[in-house]
């Protein structure tokens, strides 16, 4: 991750101070060291003086050249750095110690620290020793750490750095601005917004969508634009920016509306942020056209000609007049009255029904009177010019008029208006009607005309007895009310009518039913709180109170779910976690205020979708192999672990390794690790691997382990022979040592470890002067002489040098010469004695060892052959003893053949033995 950076440090003698202090200090310990080396050397009185002197200089110089630095080096300094919110774990912010400057030879090292870890360590770690800063386990949201905050002013995280130790105190001010991204989409507070507009708005009139898209984003990541998704060519969308720069949609009309045609728009609202690419919030967007009075009342028929018989009783009904208006509610209510036109005394004959507009006689007839009759009806409308309808009324005076019909209710009934409940069962009576015949010498007919689940019938044995009832039970959702007219005619075709109104009245009979029985939902998790899930809408054919709905939780549903039992709205009252719980399923009830109360049950099922909010985790904070040296190539060292509770792509997760690819690679798959090649534990006996994980979400997040692989040691190589350095360096050893004097030792060294490592020293051949003469220490190597020497001349030993290693030891053979002799006078008779001839027969009783080992595998009697073979090798030393005079003249003889070239150590020689040889010569104690 590239950080931007700026350091500001002010130009004060402290920072050159810093480095003036530097330079004296180094030159401090220029001066120390060579004291140092001078101490060591001048150990006599003479130069102890001198030597007193410098030393007390340098000690002076120390305390004297800090001091005037400290007063100025321990000021604050400020280290900006910016990054983008939202970076996984482990992305590096920036390096404080790197970025100041800062000298990291300095002896005690530096150290950083937070000065408040509680706080800062949610966000950020710290590195210790090398002042990098990077990011924590807490991912950095500018929304959740900076709320509320203007887009004009930055989002930052403040902290203080102490750098220790009190020598080169520093407090650093580092300053993290949290620049934001386009990680969070607009979204609506409500998921369906309701706007009203009236029918009769004019072309370009602004409605404003008041629940404008919030986007948790700042600046050109947030809310930008709205459009419908539909505008059904009458709708256009216009954005307005208030003085504190929040965007408000306005809906424009742009076409003719009319309720009747069509009173609603269902379309989507998208609004949409400035993101590359932009991110979209989306909510249904519902116009409902409101209704005005821009109908008024017609009459179905404008003209209606009626009879009226002289002989008619009052109360029949003459005509009815009807009109309809096609707008709602109290637009469409209509009211007949008479017109002015119509005389007073007119009024009086005839009623007039203001609502159902029946006309009835309302006293008797003077036959001498007129015989037409013109009433002028009006149909009055709120707001509206009064329809007109004429009804001609035709007097016949007859001396047996038609028949007449008298009514007797069984229903409730108010002016001729019955009211029957739905919940009445079929064949209800609703009334009685007598038919009188005035000419008894006429047959009458009296039948029911109209639409409905009604009938007329004669009542059983009573004459001119009908009964008007239901045949069918009624349904207020389907049909509120039914005009019926009860028809006597007679043989001379005179008639009477009689006009019934059936209005139904509502009972409870309906309960809510949901448009959703199945409501599915979902959502992402890490949600914010109180969040607009859905809008339940349930709806009830029922009227009044017994078709409200009120809506209510089941119970068994989960208490962070909370319902809004008036409006049915849905929310989620707190943030969802999916790794805790991915799906949720629980009921929501519709009641009606009726009674008894009526319900009715959905079933919602919410689906919490997955965020990359979850790193990869090892099952193990840190792994260990342990693997042999010599462990073969893309052998299986072990498994690293990884899981990552998020699902989907940002739950896959691929490993890599961060250093040592050139050595180890790992199966991203399996999480296998293994080496290229065969590694020696010799050249390298532990691995320190840093292992990645990273997961697929975008962004991705990551997490870093330690992997340690320690090899184990193989006993693969022999013990090596440091002192002494070839087999024919030798050692001048007085006659006159006393027995028991230490007077060399063998020194080898074995690169394996453990008991791989641990050495035993012995002396498996002797040759030349009195057998015995020496012994060795098996553990430290150490020869000591063991009897007074009386034989002068080449003594020489063959050490075996062995490990304790398994399956089986390795060792190595060193020959070890002691000139036994007051002085050397003839250096070159020495070298005669040590001739080829007796590194021949070293190699060749190295040989034999090492075949007689070899068969010792494949015998049986392993025992028994160890000891006839230490029989034998007592024998043989024996007998190199006392030839060891004889080979030291024939030694002689060949002094001049080349010598084998061995890189030569120090021997440890006893101070008081003194080293002929030239190769003595150089020696000094180990």
């Amino acid at each position: 991750m590239q950080s931007e950076r700026a350091v500001l440090q002010a130009e004060q003698p402290g920072a050159v101070c810093y480095h003036q202090r530097e330079n004296a200090l180094a030159e401090e310990r220029i001066v120390l060291t060579a004291s140092a080396q001078m101490c060591g050397i001048m150990c006599n009185k003479r130069y102890f003086k001198l030597w007193a002197k410098l030393w007390g200089l340098c000690i002076l110089l120390l305390f004297i050249s800090p001091f005037p630095c400290f007063s100025n080096f321990s000021q604050a300094k400020e280290i900006v750095y910016k990054i983008k919110e939202g970076l996984p774990k482990g992305t590096k912010i920036g390096a404080i110690g790197a970025d100041l400057e800062l000298d990291f030879s300095v002896d005690p090292p530096l150290l950083f620290n937070l000065a408040l870890k509680k706080l800062s360590e949610h966000y950020v770690s710290l590195n210790t020793t090398t002042g990098e800063l990077y990011t924590s386990e807490k991912e950095m949201d500018r929304e959740a750490l900076c709320p509320g905050l203007p887009d004009s002013q930055d989002c930052f995280l403040d902290l203080d750095v102490f750098i220790l130790p009190q020598q080169y105190f520093q407090l650093v001010k580092v300053r993290i601005i949290v620049q934001d991204i386009n990680d969070n989409k607009p979204s609506f507070p409500v998921q369906e917004i309701r706007v009203s507009i009236p029918e009769n708005a004019q072309v370009n009139s602004r409605f404003a969508v008041e629940q404008s898209a919030v986007d948790p984003d700042g600046g050109i990541y947030g809310v930008q634009t709205y459009w419908l998704v539909n505008d059904y060519g009458v709708f256009t969308l216009d954005v307005e920016e208030n003085e504190s720069g929040e965007l408000t949609p306005f809906l424009i009309v742009t076409g003719a509306l009319d309720r009747e045609a069509k009173s609603e728009y269902v379309t989507s609202i998208i609004a949409e942020d400035g993101g590359s690419p932009p991110l979209l919030g989306t909510a249904t967007l519902k116009i409902i056209i409101t209704d005005v009075n821009d109908n008024c009342p017609q009459f179905t028929e404008s003209m209606i000609n009626a009879t009226v018989y002289g002989n008619c009783t009052v109360g029949a009904h003459v005509a009815r007049v009807h009109a309809y208006d096609p707008d709602q509610g109290e637009n469409a209510q209509i009211t007949y009255v008479y017109s002015e036109r119509v005389p007073r005394g007119v009024r009086n004959l005839f009623s007039l029904d203001k609502e159902a507009g029946v006309i009835k006689l309302a006293s008797k007839i003077d036959m001498n009177a007129s015989k037409y009759y013109k009433l002028s009806v009006l149909a009055v409308g709120p707001g509206c010019i009064p329809a007109m309808a004429t009804v001609m009324l035709h007097v016949i005076n007859v001396v047996f008029g038609p028949p007449a019909v008298i009514s007797r209710y069984i229903a409730p009934e108010d002016n001729g208006v019955v009211s029957l409940k739905e919940s009445e069962p079929a064949n209800s009576p609703i009334a009685f009607f007598t038919v009188k015949n005035t000419d008894r010498q006429q047959q009458v007919n009296c039948h029911l005309e109209g639409v409905g689940p009604f009938r007329l019938t004669p009542y059983k044995q009573f004459k001119d007895e009908y009964l008007l009832e239901t045949t069918d039970a009624l349904d207020y959702e389907k049909t509120q009310e039914y005009e019926l007219t009860v028809v006597a005619r007679n043989s001379k075709g005179l008639v009477i009518k009689m006009f019934v109104k059936v209005q139904v009245t509502d009972d409870n009979d309906n309960a809510p039913v949901f448009e959703e029985s199945l409501v599915n939902l979902f959502i992402e998790e890490n949600n914010a709180p109180n969040m607009f899930l859905t809008k339940l809408h349930a709806t009830d054919e029922d009227s009044k109170e017994r078709g409200e709905v009120v809506y209510l939780m089941g119970s068994e549903a989960p208490s962070l779910f909370a319902l809004d039992r008036v409006t049915g709205v849905l929310v989620v009252s707190t943030s969802l976690d999916r790794e805790e719980k991915e799906k949720y399923q629980f009921t929501v009830r519709a009641v009606d205020r009726g009674t008894p109360r009526k319900e009715t049950f959905a079933t919602v099922t919410l689906t919490v979708l997955d965020q990359n909010d979850n790193s990869p985790r090892f099952i193990n904070k840190d792994f260990t192999f342990f693997i042999p040296e010599n462990f073969p190539g893309f052998g299986e060292i072990g498994v690293l672990s990884v899981t990552d509770a998020d699902s989907g792509k940002n739950g896959l997760v691929a490993l890599s390794i961060m250093n040592g690819s050139d050595i180890f690679v790992i199966d991203t798959g399996r999480g296998v690790l293994r080496a290229k090649n065969p590694l020696d534990r010799e050249q390298q006996g532990t691995y320190y691997l840093w292992i990645e994980a990273v997961d697929g979400g975008e962004p991705s997040l990551s997490t870093v382990t330690m992997v340690t692989v320690l090899l184990l040691d193989v006993n693969d190589n022999p013990p090596t022979v440091l002192f002494p350095q070839s087999n024919q360096s030798y050692m001048l050893v007085l006659p006159s040592t006393l027995p028991g004097t230490s007077i060399t030792e063998v020194y080898a060294i074995d690169r394996d470890t453990g008991m791989n490592a641990v050495i035993v020293y012995s002396i498996i051949k002797r040759k030349g002067g009195e057998p015995g003469s020496f012994d060795i220490d098996p553990n430290t190597g150490n020869i000591t002489l063991r009897k007074t020497l009386n034989y002068r001349g080449l003594y020489s030993l063959l050490v075996k040098v062995s490990d304790h290693g398994q399956p089986e030891p390795l060792y190595t053979m060193v020959m070890v010469n002691f000139f036994v002799n007051e002085t050397v006078s003839n250096e070159s008779y020495i070298q005669n004695l040590l001739t080829k001839e007796a590194e021949m027969e070293t190699e060749s009783i190295v040989r034999r060892v090492t075949e007689q080992s070899s068969r010792n595998k494949d015998f049986p009697c392993q025992s028994v052959l160890i000891a006839l073979s230490a029989a034998c090798l007592g024998l043989l030393l024996t007998v190199i003893t006392q030839a060891a005079y004889m080979c030291s003249r024939r030694l002689q003889k060949q002094r001049k053949k080349g010598k084998r070239s061995e890189a030569e150590i120090p021997l440890k020689i006893n101070r008081d033995f003194g080293a002929t040889d030239r190769g003595f010569s150089d020696m000094s104690n180990i």
